[in-house]
């Protein structure tokens, strides 16, 4: 009851203007902006890139008049749920940048040629094709979201003085790999083979396919058990918001490696190792599901170690 009763105790002292994680997104708002004007005669969409930044500050601003009026704890989570909403925004958003540029998977295809001498999101499925394997890799990939919701929501019940910090870490974080994902035009396996070809890519072929993906977005089915319940979530959400964008570095490799430290940070045991397994899973099936590079998925996990202790400098209360 005392929990109940927090949420909707009105603040003495009502935070003024916005919180730190509010003002990243801003500033990425801001920053996108002077791009899409400086592109503005490359872009297929500008008039809707500006009207979606409109909407945006909108809705921010929406929030935090209510907040103003009712100041309670409650509405901090409202303020931080709903920029967490709004990623799925801006995640497309960043197709509609990076394709000005010249693609970079052949680079990065090669690349991973040379280190591994193979292509592991062509071959790993191929060697663990069995159904159940299968759905477990896409349970893994599924519980992305999850996984933040639930370490977003345990800040909030049991470490609520470290709320807002941790709020403010994950959403920097995104907006980090949003900036990187605009000029590191790399859209991943499932897109550039299915450009290509899969029997160039099995012969060691990476064509520079140049500005290809500013007009296609045509990506391989997810390999694996195609009756699979995770397979068809899986596959329903790359229908509904995938682009070919946001390869390298896995940003679900990355974000969630940051979640995984925060979930450390609680000190609560169970937390940390209710998510361990799912977070396993999570990073081969980024490489399973042909969503990524190996690379990309090691270069999430280092970026994403990076990111929280470099974000977690300071004391970002608010």
């Amino acid at each position: 009851m005392k929990q109940l009763k927090d949420l909707f105790t009105i603040e003495k002292k009502p935070h003024k203007g916005l919180f730190a994680f509010e003002w990243v997104v801003v500033a990425y708002l801001l920053f996108t902006l002077l791009l899409i004007f400086f592109s503005a005669t490359r872009l297929h969409n500008t008039e809707a890139m500006i009207w979606g930044r409109v909407r945006v500050v909108a809705t921010t601003a929406a929030v935090y008049a209510v907040y103003r009026m009712v100041p309670c704890r409650l509405m901090h989570f409202v303020r931080v749920a709903v920029q967490m909403a709004l990623l799925s925004w801006w995640y497309p958003d960043t197709y509609e940048l990076n394709r000005i540029f010249p693609n970079l998977d052949h680079v990065f295809a090669s690349l991973e040629q040379v280190v591994f001498g193979c292509q592991p999101a062509l071959l790993f499925s191929q060697a663990m094709p069995w159904a159940w394997f299968s759905e477990f890799m896409d349970l893994g990939y599924a519980s992305y979201y999850p996984m933040i919701a639930v370490v977003t929501l345990f800040f909030f019940f049991f470490r609520y003085k470290e709320f807002l910090r941790a709020s403010f870490i994950i959403l920097a974080s995104f907006f980090i790999y949003y900036f990187v994902f605009i000029f590191v035009p790399v859209v991943g396996p499932t897109f550039y083979y299915q450009a290509v070809g899969v029997e160039e890519i099995a012969r060691g072929v990476f064509i520079d396919v140049g500005a290809y993906f500013e007009t296609h977005q045509e990506c391989l089915p997810s390999p694996g058990w195609t009756d699979g319940f995770f397979y068809e979530l899986v596959e329903s959400a790359k229908a509904a918001g995938e682009r070919p964008t946001a390869a390298f570095p896995s940003s679900h490799v990355g974000v969630s490696t940051v979640l995984m430290f925060l979930a450390w940070r609680t000190g609560n045991r169970r937390l940390l190792y209710g998510l361990l397994p799912f977070f396993v899973l999570l990073c081969f099936s980024t490489v399973y599901i042909q969503a990524h590079y190996a690379i990309d998925a090691i270069a999430g996990l280092i970026t994403g170690t990076a990111l929280y202790f470099i974000l977690s400098v300071g004391n970002f209360k608010s």
